[in-house]
């Protein structure tokens, strides 16, 4: 499957919409959900074209996956999260609730995240 180039934050990283960035570098770029499941509700994602986890695991530059990594652990201390602890997700396909085809991590914290999947 191709990359879709209209999907929303492909928009939002051409600055077609806008966000409230939380952080950006030559790789990552973060910004607070429009809809807010918890206080600190941050979405992070790479600014290369990858669709899910497996494309980004498979295809990304050891910078990228790097640069991801350390942009949730700064984003954990500049929302002071990293003490208290946040969830970080990110949903991969039809069966893992993916909505957008682009990588991206849900970060939530700043409150109790409850109990991680209900069983079936």
């Amino acid at each position: 499957m191709a990359y879709d180039d209209n999907n929303v934050f492909a928009k939002i990283l051409r600055g077609d919409i806008p966000c409230r960035k939380v952080y950006e570098d030559d790789h990552v770029l973060a910004f607070e959900d429009i809809e807010p499941k918890r206080p600190v509700h941050v979405l992070v994602i790479p600014k290369g074209k990858y669709e899910d986890a497996t494309d980004f695991g498979e295809n990304a530059s050891d910078a990228e996956i790097a640069a991801l990594h350390r942009a949730v652990a700064r984003i954990a201390r500049d929302s002071n999260i990293d003490g208290t602890g946040y969830r970080l997700i990110a949903n991969t396909g039809a069966n893992g609730g993916q909505e957008v085809p682009h990588l991206h991590f849900h970060m939530l914290g700043g409150a109790p995240a409850g109990p991680m999947i209900k069983n079936q």
